[in-house]
């Protein structure tokens, strides 16, 4: 262990590791990439992470930088929790603090899993209704923002956030409250770097008003909620940080706003030749008000039985087609009796499972088709470099025709999975990771994909 390594381990409660096995595991995460840092560390408290910032700001001063990446899960399909520098990993920030079940509060800290924190909820009849992956951590959707098939509904994570608590670059620690105008000028003059935050962020607001007023943002990029931060006489720092990255900050703890737990899901699975015809199913399911509606190539599903799941009711006899899955966690049972009610309004090849004790362990299977689509590959992988990209319902079909005109070229299987709520979508196609021509290929592929995105009217980076 070397001579940092070794202090910073003496400096705070958590760990600090710079040997091998350590650095390789955190080199990658679920993207292609691979970055082997210089040092790993767990802290185990805010006051952790503010004397590991305050010694790598010390350490900037004397004209030594070294980079800091924050990092929760590793569920990240973009590079973005992988540095060459110090990761910082919240893995061991994984504790529920306090829980109020008269005003459905509960205060964490950033490390804490989706799953853990739902489970320790319910125990309340509370949840965070996010349909993010179980490891994702709440500080990595916070600074990540992702757009989850419950969205439509529910909102994303930003709608259940009522405070954060920050811990800035210098290592200094803020808390993000809605100041009035005066609470703010207090701040200023105590001239704390709290204080000098505001200010300088006030004064920004103020004077780039009129830019501001006029931003469109069309996708996830670039602090969107910088809008939201100032209103009327108000200020709050929080929205910033929906979709930072971990690049103004690391997020140490969280209060956020539960809800009481809906009705178990009832699922319903329909399969059909066409596409018109899933879409037309999808919108009068949207009147429904469901919790999700999701749509899959059927090739997905075909790719998943052959490694043995048991989805022949589903697939049926068709060879190619679209299958929708939906979820209700409200008035189940009257929204699958009129989708039953409306069986006639869908040609006789159309294919409806719905949810009842004689198909649970049908839909339970298709509920982990997807994973084995993405994991089971024979001679590869299936590569997240097109992914959570925001596509018009209205362009689905013609943007289909010109990825089939794509992947026929490029010879990759383009099967579409996605969200038709929300109008994110994903691409998932196998590639050879040892070809030497690899990154060519996938270059080529994320560039053209791009290319029939913006014309289809969509956004690379929707999601």
């Amino acid at each position: 262990m070397g001579k940092i390594a070794r202090y910073l381990n003496q400096l705070t409660i958590g760990n600090v590791f710079d040997t091998p096995e350590v650095l390789d595991t955190y080199s990658t995460d679920h993207s292609v990439l691979k970055i082997k840092p210089k040092f790993v560390a767990f802290p185990e408290s805010t006051d952790d992470i503010r004397k590991l910032m305050r010694f790598f700001t010390k350490l900037k001063e004397r004209d030594i930088r070294v980079p800091i990446t924050v990092r929760g899960s590793g569920t990240s399909k973009t590079g973005s929790c992988l540095g060459n520098g110090v990761i910082i990993s919240t893995r061991k920030l994984d504790k529920m603090l306090e829980i109020d079940t008269r005003d459905r509060l509960v205060r964490v800290q950033s490390g804490i899993t989706l799953k853990e924190l739902n489970t320790a909820l319910s125990v309340s009849g509370l949840t965070v209704p996010i349909d993010g992956h179980d490891d994702d951590t709440i500080g990595g959707l916070i600074a990540t923002r992702p757009v989850d098939s419950a969205a439509k509904k529910y909102g994303s994570i930003e709608k259940f956030i009522e405070r954060i608590e920050i811990v800035l670059s210098t290592g200094d620690c803020i808390q993000t409250n809605r100041l009035r105008k005066y609470a703010v000028a207090k701040l200023v003059t105590e001239k704390t770097p709290e204080g000098r935050l505001y200010h300088d962020f006030y004064r920004f607001l103020t004077d780039e008003e009129a830019l501001l007023k006029n931003l469109e943002f069309k996708n996830l990029t670039g602090y969107p909620s910088i809008t939201k931060v100032k209103k009327r006489d108000t200020l709050d720092l929080m929205p910033l940080f929906f979709g930072s990255e971990g690049t103004l900050g690391i997020i140490s703890e969280v209060i956020l706003k539960a809800v009481p737990i809906k009705d178990q899901p009832a699922r319903v699975v329909a399969t059909f030749k066409e596409l018109a015809h899933a879409i037309k199913y999808a919108g009068i399911v949207a009147s429904l008000n469901p919790r999700n509606i999701d749509l899959y190539d059927l090739s997905i599903i075909m790719e998943a039985k052959d490694t043995g799941k048991n989805l022949d009711g589903v697939i049926k006899k068709l060879n190619e087609g679209f299958v929708v899955y939906t979820k209700f966690d409200e008035k189940s049972e009257n929204s699958i009796k009129k989708l039953k009610e409306m069986r006639d309004k869908f040609p006789r090849t159309a294919k409806f499972i719905y949810e009842s004790p004689e198909t649970k362990s049908t839909l339970d299977e298709f509920d982990n088709s997807l994973a084995n689509y993405i994991s089971y590959v024979k001679n590869g992988e299936r590569v997240p470099i097109l992914t959570d990209f925001y596509l018009p319902t209205v362009n689905l079909e013609s943007f289909l025709k010109d990825i089939a005109i794509l992947g026929k070229k490029l010879k990759l299987d383009l099967a579409i999975y996605g969200s038709l709520a929300t109008s994110i979508y994903h691409l998932r196609p196998k590639f050879n990771l040892e070809d030497p021509d690899f990154n060519k290929k996938a270059t080529t592929f994320l560039r053209a994909g791009a290319y029939i995105i913006n014309r289809q009217g969509g956004e690379l980076t929707g999601g």
